[in-house]
């Protein structure tokens, strides 16, 4: 790839700099034929950020004056216009590719949940918040950015019409990019690449999207340096320039408010600078085309198609200048119809998939999950979802591809780039409840993952809570083979835990219940789908009766304790919270064996069941849970059923249901009333239940049918889903809700 370095400022920023082209009608006005010889036209665009959309509006009046374009340079924001339109795609496609852009869409960037391993998956189910930090040699790494890009190149490919790698001079525009070299304060200018990967570069703003590395150079976006590029034009030997500014201006005194407000200021006056220097660059022949944005930031992604339209009066003020440039309209129709020409993308089978070498990774475990495969033909749609697939194992911070062509062979090369921060991680948990009348819990969760401990990816992960549930749990997953669809997994923990009972709606009696156990599972995974696990274990368990009558103490103070367990899980539901499409089921069968050594014999099972249905912003979740013995013996005390509270027959206290029998089935509907842009919304729902709980421990507690419902809003948020509910028994128990986390 060949760059070439300017001198320029390095400056860190924490700022988002990426939209998509818009485009705007506007009228055809005829113009006299120009002269048989014209000078050469470069098209200059600027960064800044969502502000940006107007550059399309500008390249819609061009197009109605005639103008030809010959190059185009651009930064952040304009090498993004300016790729896309270099490499022929027109206004028209640009309006119809970006209607569906969104924050959402740019910078929510893990893959499709479903897509998933189950490994990933089941931490969803936790109290977990927060990306994941690194931790190693005493200290905490974070990540280079709040995304990676992934998700942005995926967008960004279906802007450039050229696909793969291109020298810029040969596509139907020549072209030319900016990007800033982190470690030399430097102009990086693009003059061939991946085209992606060069508007990515292009765009990388520090702080917000991780950087992108070329040639060993950590690259990030161009406004640092060269945000206007005059004169990566003028070397090109541009005779004319039309320059068009999007920058974000500097605020007004008022508007300084707090350190953000003075830190956005300074970085704003710091790209201004350049950004002067390139217009006194300017000559008397060339035009400046400064779109009035008004209070549109560099973050309005979501309001591209206002923004857009903004970019057509500013280049209607210099009509004049513009119509001098004008050629016949035969002649622009030829030159248009040879800028916009299909390009055929390369379709051609690989005959290898090769990934860089890397420190931890196995290679091979990151090629099992594509389904790309070598010596058949490429599907761009395929390899996206491949790059994101790669990304969803959470082991890299960057992921993209190139086409390498060498002597007899085509090769597929992944630059998968381990995570900087890995490959051990820290993560923090956070739950809360209350019901307003008694009953509030908090749990705390710190979770510490090991990875990558041999070839076969073996994780050995610990977590530690501390709260209404206290427990330290650790467990050894090896996988048996690369492809990780067979493991073992030997794992401990111990356990402290209190549990309410009630008599009707007094509460009665408190358990406390302490508990070291330890076993082994074995396993299989069924790719993306579900996983089954078998598995026996052993302790002992300490059931305390710590206030109430002695007619319920649990027996023995000590118990010990030995059985077989199996556990399945399917899950295909797009997300645990908030779920709008697809389905989870388990089943759980836990056998108290005496052959093993344990006190009591006893079988017990669960199983479970959810399904999610949506048409526009609302949605229908289906839920089944039930549970019981198998056989005439009696469950424990200690491991009975307990039920009860918010959206687990709402209108009852938490944990108020207790028995060796249970099945309960809930009907929710709820409609999302916010969108959210990383985060998933806000909603508002009703929930219909009906349950029963079959031999309650407490004499008197209710065993027929249960008929409850609820009414709720919720949103998600950086620390978790936050619920607000109220929840009515058809008995007339009822209560108010409030959950930090997920409350069912």
């Amino acid at each position: 790839m060949k760059i070439k370095c300017l001198r320029g400022p390095a400056i860190i920023a924490l700022w988002l700099a990426f939209a998509a082209p818009l485009a705007a009608s506007g009228d055809e006005l005829a113009r006299p034929a120009a002269s048989a010889t014209r000078p050469k036209i470069c098209l200059v665009l600027s960064g800044g950020g969502a502000r940006g959309a107007a550059h399309v509006g500008v390249l819609k009046v061009l197009e109605t004056y005639r103008v030809p374009i010959d190059c185009i340079v651009g930064t952040s924001m304009g090498a993004l216009v300016g790729a896309a339109y270099a490499t022929g795609t027109s206004t028209p496609e640009m309006e119809k590719i970006i209607e569906g852009i969104s924050t959402e869409l740019l910078f929510k960037e893990a893959p499709p949940r479903q897509e998933l391993s189950m490994r990933r998956k089941q931490d969803d189910y936790g109290i977990f918040f927060g990306p994941e930090v690194g931790i190693g040699g005493g200290k905490i790494r974070l990540g280079k950015g709040l995304v990676t890009g992934v998700q942005l190149e995926t967008v960004l490919r279906r802007l450039a019409k050229a696909k793969g790698y291109y020298n810029f001079d040969n596509l139907p525009i020549p072209f030319r990019a900016v990007a800033t070299d982190l470690v030399t304060g430097k102009a990086v200018i693009f003059s061939d690449g991946e085209l992606a990967n060069v508007m990515r570069a292009s765009m990388s703003v520090p702080g917000a999207v991780a950087p992108a590395e070329f040639d060993g150079k950590i690259l990030v976006d161009g406004m640092l340096t060269s945000n206007l590029p005059v004169q990566t034009a003028l070397a090109l030997g541009a005779d004319v320039i039309i320059a068009v500014n999007v920058g974000t201006p500097l605020l007004k005194r008022e508007e300084l408010g707090g350190i953000l407000g003075v830190a956005g200021q300074m970085l704003s006056i710091l790209t201004e600078q350049n950004v002067q220097e390139s217009i006194a660059a300017l000559r008397s022949t060339d035009i400046l085309i400064s779109p009035e944005l008004g209070d549109y930031s560099t973050g309005d992604f979501d309001h591209l198609m206002k923004i857009a339209p903004l970019g057509e009066p500013a280049a209607r003020k210099v009509a004049e200048q513009l119509a001098r440039l004008s050629i016949p309209d035969a002649e622009y129709a030829a030159l248009r119809e040879r800028q916009t020409a299909v390009v055929a993308p390369d379709l051609r089978p690989v005959d290898e998939i090769r990934f860089e070498k890397m420190r931890h990774v196995n290679p091979e475990s990151a090629r099992k999950v594509m389904e790309t495969r070598a010596g058949q033909p490429i599907d761009q749609e395929t390899l996206n979802k491949d790059m994101r697939r790669i990304y969803g194992t959470g082991d890299f911070e960057h992921v993209n591809y190139r086409f390498l062509e060498e002597p007899g062979r085509r090769v597929l090369a992944v630059d998968a780039v381990e995570k900087s921060w890995g490959p051990d991680y820290l993560r923090f948990g956070l739950g809360l409840s209350s019901d307003f009348s008694g009953d509030a819990y908090f749990n705390l969760l710190a979770s510490y993952r090991k990875t990558w401990l041999n070839s076969l990816g073996a994780e050995w992960r610990t977590d530690l809570q501390i709260g209404h549930t206290s427990s330290l749990r650790t467990e050894f997953y090896q996988p048996l083979n690369a492809q990780g669809s067979f493991f073992i997994a030997p794992h401990a923990g111990i356990e402290r835990r209190s549990a309410t009972l009630f008599q009707k709606d007094d509460r009665i009696a408190r358990y406390e219940m302490n508990s070291a156990l330890a076993g082994v599972d074995v396993g299989t995974q069924f790719a993306r789908y579900g996983e089954l696990r078998l598995g026996v274990l052993g302790g002992v368990r300490k059931p305390k009766l710590d206030t109430g009558p002695q007619t319920l103490s649990p027996g023995e103070d000590s118990v010990a304790e030995a059985a077989y367990r199996a556990r399945l899980v399917l899950d295909q539901l797009d997300s645990v919270h908030f779920p709008r499409s697809g389905w989870r089921a388990g089943l759980n069968v836990y056998n108290s064996n005496h052959g093993l050594g344990a006190d009591n014999n006893y079988t017990k099972w669960d199983a479970d069941g959810v399904a999610a249905y949506s048409f526009g912003e609302h949605t229908l979740n289906f839920s089944l849970k039930a549970g019981g013995r198998v056989g005439s013996d009696h469950l424990p005390r200690y491991d009975q059923f307990q039920w009860g509270g918010f959206l687990q027959q709402s209108g009852y206290a938490t944990g108020q249901l207790l028995g060796e029998k249970m099945q309960y089935g809930r009907l929710m509907y709820y409609h999302r009333i916010m969108r959210g842009t990383l985060l998933e919304g806000a909603y508002g729902g009703i929930s219909l239940e009906v349950g029963k709980v079959g031999h309650p421990l407490v004499p008197g507690n209710p065993d027929g049918v249960l008929k409850s419902a609820s009414i709720f809003v919720a949103a998600d948020s950086p620390v978790g889903p936050v619920y607000l509910g109220y929840g009515r028994a058809q008995d007339g128990n009822s209560n108010f809700y409030f959950y930090l986390g997920r409350p069912f």
